[in-house]
This record gives structure tokens, C-alpha cells and sequence, in this order.
């Protein structure tokens, strides 16, 4: 942890001349396992450079052995805050102190350094629901298709609580977690009809078609060559947790293919990202429309359609 903390610190100095590391310096990170593909480093430090804050940002790979080691590290460094990525949203929850959507969600993406231990709230489903109002979505008694039963996917679905939809169908690999998600659904989001999906393409199929939002929160399309496993057809749109530079994740490029307008995890990472640089620093979320064209810059993307963004300024 300690290599890849100072690896990565290095490369953030040689990005940006212009950070100055000093003993007043915070730090601040991201955790998980992958983490070279992170790009909250990224606008992160961008966010900082705008705000004038006296901090850093880097990513420390943690395998998913090393949780209970790691916290008190990151504790025993000084680390003022950080964010959680997979494997880590729900295990990390035993070494922090949980607000409310982090209580009720289950999982854990921002951790914040109290006075008595580590605080931890859970900004995704605030970049979820950010993603849908930029693409102008109508969730108002909607049918929603989910792949995932992991920690996004249940911030996923207090998001879509707050949004009043009808019904959600949940489809993921291991049935086990797939119950354990529906059940987690039906106790906390009693208005919500939520039913099994089975991992097969008939299935799938079938409620794709009467789905109007269909949502990836599985690590499909986190590695370089993964293909989604099944088409997507119907109208309405396609939400991707995962990203990519040019956007074209596995599960946009299937919902591409179906005919669905889709959006990958980049307007739903900045959006979380900006919700936790406003809890750590006490001060009023950045501007998410500027930080994502800056990011397409960054990363040569063609500007996105953000319609709902867009019409906020």
C-alpha cells in the first residue's frame, strides 16, 4: 500500500507542475482492487487545483485480503479522506461509522476522517441519480432492468427509490446475491415491485423489451476485451457504472446495437466525485458540467449529450 501510495504521488507531481507538497499538505485517495484505471485522480486533482486547497489525491490498491490492514493504515498516514471502489463498497462498512444512506444502502464510497474515527457516506447513488437527470430520463412509474447485486448496485436502487419507479428486475450471475439484493430491496423500498431475472438471454430479453432503463453495475466492461452477454432491446435508455475513455463500454455497445441511447459511468463518477470533494471540504459541490468537458478533454472524448446538465446553467 505504502509503494503505491508514493508511486503514485510521484506521477501526480510530474503530471502537474504546479503542485507544491509541503508538511501541511493533506492527502486524500481512492481505494480498490483494480485501481490503475481509476480516473478520479484525475479531475480529483483538478477540483483541488481549483479550489486552492493545500491537498492531494491518489490511488492505493488494496486487494481485497488487505481491508482490515489497510483502514487503520490509512488511518495511521494521516489520510483526511477517500473514496471506496470495488471490491471494497461493503466490506469496508465494519471499520467506519455509516450515515443514514450508507446505513440504509449498505455500502460505503466516501470516507471522511472524524475526530473519533472514520465517517462514511455513499455519494453514488447521488451520481446516479445525477446521471438520469442529465439525460432526461422519465423514472416516474418506469420498469427498470438491473445487472449487479454488489455495493453500486444498492445505492442504485436507493436512487431509483427516490425516483418512484414501479417495478425493478434484478438479473446477476450468482443467484445467491441476486436474492440477497431483492430482499435488501423489499425490506428498505417496500413501493417498489422487484422480481428475478435469470442469467440467461431469453430471460433477459424478454424484460429488456418492457424495460425503459436498463443498468449495468456489474464489472463487465472493466477489462480490456470483455464483451456484454446480452442484447438489450427496447426503447429508452442504457446506464452504464463503468466507464472507458471513448465511452464505448461492453454494456453500451450491446445497448448501441439494440437501439437504446446509453450514457457510461463518466457523468455518474463525476457526479459522485464532486458530491465527496463537497463533504470533505465543507464547501459547495463543482461545477459538474465544466469538470466533465474538461475530462473529455483529458482523455480525447467527444462531448457528450447532458441534456439535463446542460439546461442548469
Amino acid at each position: 500500500m505504502i509503494k503505491g501510495f508514493f508511486d503514485m504521488l510521484t506521477s501526480s507531481l510530474y503530471a502537474n507542475e504546479d503542485v507544491k507538497i509541503n508538511g501541511k499538505t493533506k492527502i486524500y485517495g481512492i481505494i480498490g482492487d483494480p485501481i490503475e484505471h481509476s480516473l478520479s485522480p484525475l479531475f480529483q486533482s483538478c477540483f483541488l487545483d481549483e479550489s486552492g486547497e493545500d491537498a492531494v489525491y491518489v490511488p492505493f490498491l488494496v486487494p481485497q485480503g488487505d481491508i482490515d490492514s489497510a483502514i487503520p493504515g490509512l488511518w495511521a498516514l494521516n489520510v483526511q479522506g477517500f473514496n471506496v471502489t470495488v471490491p471494497h463498497k461493503e466490506s469496508v462498512l465494519p471499520h467506519v461509522e455509516p450515515d443514514e444512506s450508507a446505513r440504509v444502502i449498505g455500502a460505503v464510497n466516501t470516507v471522511l476522517r472524524g475526530e473519533a474515527g472514520w465517517e462514511a457516506t455513499n455519494t453514488d447513488w447521488i451520481g446516479f441519480s445525477a446521471s438520469l437527470e442529465a439525460l432526461e430520463a422519465d423514472m416516474q412509474s418506469a420498469t427498470v432492468l438491473l445487472f449487479g447485486a454488489g455495493g453500486t448496485a444498492k445505492a442504485v436502487v436507493y436512487a431509483l427509490s427516490k425516483m418512484n419507479i414501479s417495478t425493478l428486475c434484478i438479473c446477476n450471475r450468482s443467484q445467491e446475491r441476486a436474492e440477497t439484493l431483492a430482499a435488501h430491496t423489499r425490506e428498505n423500498y417496500s413501493q417498489i415491485s422487484c422480481k428475478l431475472i435469470g442469467w440467461d438471454d431469453a430471460n433477459v430479453k424478454a424484460v429488456s423489451l418492457e424495460s425503459s432503463v436498463v443498468i449495468n453495475t456489474t464489472p463487465i466492461g472493466l477489462k480490456s476485451g470483455d464483451i456484454f452477454p446480452f442484447s438489450l432491446p427496447g426503447d429508452g435508455f442504457a446506464v452504464d457504472a463503468a466507464y472507458c475513455p471513448d465511452g464505448n463500454t461492453a454494456f453500451c455497445e450491446a445497448a448501441r446495437m439494440s437501439g437504446r441511447e446509453s450514457v457510461d459511468g463518466l457523468p455518474m463518477l463525476i457526479a459522485q466525485g464532486a458530491a465527496s470533494f463537497a463533504q470533505w471540504h465543507g464547501v459547495d459541490m463543482p461545477d459538474r458540467l465544466a469538470a466533465i468537458r474538461w475530462m473529455e478533454k483529458q482523455i480525447g472524448r467527444s462531448p457528450m449529450s447532458l441534456p439535463g446538465w446542460e439546461k442548469r446553467i
